[in-house]
């Protein structure tokens, strides 16, 4: 079996055996990081490899899979104006959170957890429900009051146990992290466990692939724990290390108006958050994360990859939303705040590429006045 990748805490340095269940830094409590600087394939060699995010093994800290759904591979169409739209809400669970999810539970099977945990306002919580499935693991999946219905039916059909926390998503993280403290339980954290990042950084190595070898002058991502972008960071830093693109593009963030502290701090030019921000409910109930961990780790590759904050209303998202719609993409409200932030700006102009994040089967149309969540 292939030794796994050691995992260490950004902040102070302590390092982390990759095959304990341990879950966060020891000292700091904080998120960790993973010691993998890997080199991608080139080009030419990606042709005739499987179809799915696997084909990226030389970037993968688990090359050998055995549980997958044929994941990742999602398509790039163009919508308006020279920016395009990848559909990662045509995953296998229908949201990008198969890129990560498929990395723990594969992590998770070599390290013969007596459970798995997770947290999260739906999506994440699905993705790990279906690969704990697949990979015939038990697991626990721990949800805020006000989750969407339909998420709670898809979590559970795949056999995980569902725990409704009473409170917030910060609530039921919480809860989720006192269970990972027990004996034998592997925390299946997509905010915590750096394996998760590595498996959402494939969203830009396929669009490297999908665009001839080169990468977009702008990717607007969505924000609130920020997996999907600091994946993204990653990908961008090894292919531009590798040789394999002349520029890096700049990482432009959107958060949701009504929950936004990471656009908060980029605005008072603060290198973490700073203090608490009024917050209200959203539509983007994904992305609302009042303190997400990473904060420091977020605002600082933005800053670097020359990129800036967006913020958007909830009459935006309600139109994005529908607008996609119009144009036979059904997306769920968090899924859209890429768009939204584009069709209030000019960076179509600038070549830039939105990901459709999660499928509007998980969660309707925006009316009314949205749940808080994340």
């Amino acid at each position: 079996m292939t030794p796994l990748p050691d995992c260490y805490c950004p902040v102070d340095g302590t390092r982390v055996a990759a095959e304990s269940f341990a879950w966060c830094c020891p000292v700091c409590r904080g998120p960790l990081d993973l010691d993998f600087a890997p080199t991608p394939a080139p080009l030419k060699s990606l042709g005739g490899r499987v179809n799915s995010l696997w084909r990226y093994t030389e970037v993968l800290p688990l090359p050998t899979p055995s549980i997958s759904l044929g994941e990742g591979r999602t398509p790039l169409v163009e919508l308006e104006d020279g920016v395009a739209a990848k559909l990662d809400f045509l995953m296998p669970t229908l949201s990008f959170k198969d890129r990560g999810a498929v990395l723990l539970t594969e992590l998770a099977l070599r390290l013969k957890p007596r459970e798995v945990v997770a947290d999260s306002s739906g999506n994440a919580g699905t993705s790990i429900a279906a690969y704990c499935a697949r990979a015939g693991l038990p697991c626990t999946v721990y949800v805020p009051a006000g989750t969407s219905p339909k998420k709670l039916e898809q979590i559970g059909a795949h056999g995980a146990r569902v725990h409704v926390v009473d409170g917030d998503r910060e609530a039921a993280a919480r809860a989720a992290r006192e269970k990972a403290d027990e004996p034998e339980v592997f925390y299946a954290s997509h905010v915590f466990n750096p394996f998760f990042l590595h498996g959402t950084k494939t969203y830009v190595h396929e669009l490297w692939e999908d665009l001839g070898g080169r990468l977009p002058d702008v990717l607007v991502l969505p924000v609130g724990n920020g997996t999907l972008l600091l994946g993204a960071a990653l990908a961008v830093a090894e292919l531009y290390t590798a040789g394999l693109i002349e520029r890096r593009p700049a990482l432009y963030a959107v958060q949701a108006e009504a929950v936004a502290p990471l656009a908060h701090a980029w605005q008072e030019g603060a290198g973490d958050l700073v203090d608490a921000t009024a917050t209200a409910p959203t539509f983007a109930e994904g992305i609302a994360i009042p303190r997400p961990p990473r904060a420091r780790q977020i605002l600082r590759a933005v800053r670097d990859s020359g990129g800036r904050f967006l913020t958007v209303t909830e009459d935006q998202i309600r139109e994005a939303q529908l607008d996609l719609a119009s144009r036979g993409l059904y997306v769920e409200s968090t899924g859209v705040v890429s768009w939204a932030a584009v069709r209030e700006g000019e960076l179509g102009a600038r070549g830039a590429v939105v990901p459709l994040c999660g499928a509007g089967l998980k969660t309707g149309l925006a009316a009314g006045t949205g749940p808080s969540g994340g």
